[in-house]
């Protein structure tokens, strides 16, 4: 077979954001659920959504170890009777990893915490919104800039 001449790029940077109603009522899970789908870290309609009660253990626990977060998964998870596909530590530390790559946690020794203790709004904002977002925004801008620049 030959080789294909498709181009590959691989993104530096890439997020997902969602817009969902407004948050009245809702019980804490499923603030957080919406959180992470707002975010693009659940996809709708998911049934994978581990993500949700990693971030819920985080949120009520402060900090708290890798495996101590399974055992709050599994609890969390029976409490709502919900399946419990995904709880292999594994999956808790990628998930973990995910949380960490979008700044919201941060690994203390061999514990994890919500990043700095901070409010999740304010790390949003700060490390999101104005850092991470503003960062590709602006090269999204100097594409249409240069793209703008050549002559019609």
């Amino acid at each position: 077979m030959g080789k294909s001449n498709v181009a590959r790029s691989a993104p530096i940077a890439e997020i997902t954001l969602r817009k969902y109603e407004k948050p009245y009522n809702m019980p804490k899970r499923e603030l957080v659920k919406k959180i992470c789908l707002s975010l693009g870290l659940l996809q709708p309609g998911d049934s994978r959504d581990i993500i949700v009660d990693v971030l819920h253990a985080l949120l009520e626990e402060g900090e708290i170890a890798a495996e101590e977060i399974k055992a709050k998964v599994v609890e969390y998870r029976k409490k709502s009777n919900l399946n419990m596909k995904g709880i292999a530590e594994s999956n808790i530390r990628r998930q973990l990893k995910r949380l960490k790559d979008l700044f919201l946690v941060e690994k203390n020794g061999d514990a994890y915490r919500i990043s700095e203790n901070e409010k999740l709004l304010h790390l949003f904002e700060q490390k999101i919104e104005n850092f991470y977002l503003k960062g590709i925004v602006d090269r999204v801008k100097e594409y249409f800039l240069h793209l703008d620049s050549f002559k019609r």
